[in-house]
Order: C-alpha cells, then structure tokens, then sequence
C-alpha cells in the first residue's frame, strides 16, 4: 500500500530533523538560512519558513535576530524523544499489521540483520 505523498514543508522539516539526529547540526550550531536552504532544496522559501516554524514551535531551534537560526540546548535529545513517539504512534502500527499479515516474527528480523 502506498503512504500518501507528504507536504512539502513535512518533508523539508524531515530533512531538517535527521540533519539534527544524525549529529550533521549540534546543540548551538547555526542552521542554514531560509533563503539558503530554500535554494539547495529547490523549494519556496515560504515553505523553507514553514519548516522551520515547527522547529520554533517544539522550542528546538532559536532564532537570534539578525544573526541567524540554531539548534537549541537539549533540541537533539528532545528531537529524538518526540521522533521516536511518532514511529511509535503513526510508523509501527501498519509495519506491525503488514508483519503479522506477512508472518514475520521478531527471529525473522532478527536473522535478517545477522545475513
């Protein structure tokens, strides 16, 4: 079954979101500019500041007026730990039921990784 097509700000937040998780922005480091970021992705930056407002909005990143955006203190833990609640709320459940529809137990995923 198909997932339906993401909004583009979703997916640019996404983008933002493993930037931070994976360690590519720290704690403090500064983020690229909305025009800047705008441009690499090929979106509006409009959409770019949409984005970046839900970071707002979660206290994850701070905005320095004149200076730039940052990834907040503690954003990458916090960042992690709402992450993980949305797998758990909305990624797990159809992987659970297409498991159990497909009789693939945890040994199987388990072997899986061994291979």
């Amino acid at each position: 079954m198909a997932e339906p097509q993401k909004p583009v700000y979703l997916r640019l937040r996404d983008i933002i979101a493993a930037a931070i998780l994976d360690g590519s922005y720290a704690d403090g480091d500064a983020l690229p500019s909305v025009r800047s970021f705008a441009a690499d992705q090929g979106a509006n930056p409009l959409t770019v500041a949409k984005a970046y407002q839900t970071f707002q909005d979660q206290d994850l990143i701070e905005v320095k007026r004149g200076i730039g955006l940052f990834v907040a203190k503690g954003a990458s833990a916090k960042l992690r730990q709402l992450e993980r609640a949305r797998f758990m709320r909305e990624t797990w459940p159809p992987v659970r039921e297409q498991m159990a529809l497909l009789d693939i137990g945890l040994p199987d995923l388990l072997e899986r990784e061994r291979a």
